[in-house]
């Protein structure tokens, strides 16, 4: 959890609000498939749900003063995985510094596949 205190009161962001925003960010973005399971908390989550949950393939740690993020994801196939990592990327950054007022300092994305 992600805590800080601001003249109004404390505020605090859980890793689950967290990760559902950014997998909401990420699933828009052109050319990805979907989003692959990051840990075993994950993996067993999946298989109990059997739809795909935005916080899957999502891992977010850091502080008040900055957050890191790591995603898994599927492409599809043919497409520029530069470019699809670059849309993500940016769109991760503004969404969450838009929202929480913390900024992002690392964005990894890791392509687990590759999909026709």
């Amino acid at each position: 959890m992600i805590s800080y205190e601001t003249r109004l009161g404390n505020i605090d962001l859980t890793e689950n609000f967290l990760s559902r925003l950014i997998g909401n960010e990420v699933v828009s973005c052109f050319g990805v498939v979907g989003m692959v399971p990051s840990n075993n908390k994950q993996r067993l989550s999946r298989l109990f749900l059997k739809d795909g949950a935005l916080d899957t393939g999502i891992k977010v740690s850091g502080n008040a003063e900055k957050i890191d993020v790591e995603i898994h994801i599927v492409v599809t196939y043919g497409m520029n995985i530069n470019a699809i990592a670059s849309s993500i990327t940016e769109k991760v950054k503004y969404k969450v510094e838009k929202i929480t007022g913390t900024p992002v300092d690392r964005v990894v994305i890791k392509v687990d596949g590759i999909k026709e």
